[in-house]
C-alpha cells in the first residue's frame, strides 16, 4: 500500500472514506476559510464507520464551521493587541509568547488561533526572529518564554537550535516552555536530534496539547517518554469539547493516563469564542460540575486547572467549582466532594 499522507482538501477527505460526497461542497467551503490537515498518524486513530469518533470530531471539518454566532471573535484572546512586534505576545509581564511559526502538523477544528494558522502562513524571516529575540533580552522582567505557534516542534532542528542557543544566552530568562502536538500527530519528529537542539542550561519544558486518551498511541507514548527520559518535564493541557471529552468518565481516562506517562495535567480550558467553534463549547456550569465529579474520583495529581481565557486579552482565570462560603457568623460553609456541607471556623493565630 501507498503511505499516508498529509490530508489536505475534501477530496482527500472522499478518498480516505472520512466524509461523504455529499458534503464535499461544504467542506470545501470551509476548507477555503480555514486550513485542514490530517496527518497520517491521526488518521490512522480514526474509526470512520463511528459516527461519533472524537478523534475525527477534533480534526476532520464540518457545515457546523461556517456558521458564526454574534459573540465569536477573530482573535478571542487579543493576541494581535499584545504584540509590540513580530513573533511576540506579551501579555503578562514575566512571560512572553515566541510565535516562531504559523503552521501545524494538524489543524483542531476548534483552534482559538484558526485566523492565523495554516498553509501561506509564513514563519518569522530572520529579521524578525531577530526583533523578537532582542525584544526579549531588552526586558528583565521577562523570566519565562513560551514558545508556541502553529506548533514550534514543526521547525527543523537546526532552527530550533539557533532560537534555544539565543535564548540560553539571555541572563534573565529562566524558563523556556514549549506546547506542542507533535508528539501525538507526529510522533516520528521526535528524534534524537530534535531532543539534542532543545536542551540548554535552562528549565525547559514541554506541554502536551492532548484531549482524548486515544491519542496517545503507542507512538505517541513513546515520543513522550524521549523527551521526560532526556529531563524535559511534561505537562498536559486539554480543551474542553462537546462531542470529545465532555464527561467525566473520558476525563477521567486522559488524566490517569497522562500520568502514568508521568505527564501532569496542567489546564483545561474552557472554550475559546473562536469563530465557527459554538458546536464544540459546553457551558461553564457544565465544566464545573465535571471538576466536582473529578474531585471525587482521581488524585490530586490527575486534577487540572479549569480555566478561562477571557475574551479581549486579560489573561486566564480559573473558574472551578467554589467549595467554601463565608457565613454571616465569621465562619465557613465547606462542601466536600461528595456535595455534604460541613462547618471551618478560621483560627489563624494573629500577631501584633
Amino acid at each position: 500500500m501507498k503511505p499516508l499522507a498529509t490530508l489536505r482538501t475534501g477530496a482527500h477527505l472522499v478518498a480516505q472514506g472520512l466524509i461523504t460526497e455529499d458534503k464535499l461542497e461544504d467542506i470545501e467551503a470551509v476548507s477555503r476559510r480555514y486550513a485542514i490537515a490530517v496527518s497520517p498518524q491521526i488518521r490512522r486513530l480514526m474509526t470512520p464507520s463511528d459516527r461519533t469518533d472524537p478523534i475525527a470530531a477534533q480534526f476532520i471539518p464540518t457545515a457546523a464551521e461556517l456558521l458564526t454566532s454574534s459573540d465569536e471573535l477573530e482573535d478571542p484572546i487579543a493576541d494581535d493587541a499584545h504584540s509590540p512586534t513580530p513573533g511576540i505576545v506579551h501579555r503578562y509581564p514575566d512571560r512572553v509568547l515566541l510565535k516562531p511559526v504559523h503552521v501545524c502538523a494538524v489543524y483542531c477544528r476548534f483552534c482559538f488561533r484558526r485566523e492565523m494558522v495554516g498553509p501561506g502562513s509564513e514563519s518569522l524571516d530572520e529579521s524578525d526572529m531577530d526583533k523578537a529575540l532582542e525584544y526579549i533580552a531588552s526586558r528583565p522582567e521577562i523570566w519565562e518564554v513560551v514558545i508556541t505557534g502553529g506548533d514550534p516542534l514543526v521547525l527543523s532542528p537546526r532552527r530550533l537550535r539557533i532560537i534555544m542557543q539565543r535564548l540560553q544566552d539571555i541572563s534573565h530568562v529562566g524558563v523556556v516552555r514549549f506546547h506542542s502536538r507533535i508528539p501525538v500527530a507526529k510522533p516520528e519528529a521526535v528524534t534524537q536530534d530534535l531532543i539534542d537542539a532543545l536542551r540548554i542550561n535552562k528549565a525547559v519544558y514541554v506541554v502536551l496539547h492532548t484531549n482524548h486518551v486515544r491519542e496517545l498511541s503507542n507512538e505517541a507514548r513513546l515520543a513522550c517518554a524521549k523527551f521526560i527520559d532526556a529531563g524535559f518535564p511534561m505537562l498536559g493541557q486539554t480543551v474542553l469539547l462537546r462531542g470529545v471529552n465532555a464527561d467525566a468518565k473520558t476525563l477521567e481516562q486522559l488524566f490517569r493516563a497522562l500520568v502514568a506517562m508521568r505527564i501532569k495535567p496542567y489546564y483545561l480550558h474552557h472554550g475559546d469564542l473562536a469563530k465557527g467553534t459554538r458546536h464544540f463549547r459546553t457551558s461553564i456550569a457544565a465544566g464545573q460540575q465535571l471538576m466536582r465529579n473529578l474531585r471525587g474520583t482521581v488524585s490530586g495529581l490527575c486534577q487540572p486547572t479549569y480555566v478561562l481565557d477571557i475574551p479581549g486579552g486579560h489573561g486566564k482565570v480559573p473558574i472551578g467549582p467554589e467549595y467554601l462560603q463565608k457565613r454571616d457568623d465569621g465562619a465557613y460553609r465547606v462542601e466536600d466532594y461528595l456535595g455534604e456541607s460541613h462547618t471551618y471556623r478560621d483560627s489563624a493565630y494573629d500577631a501584633d
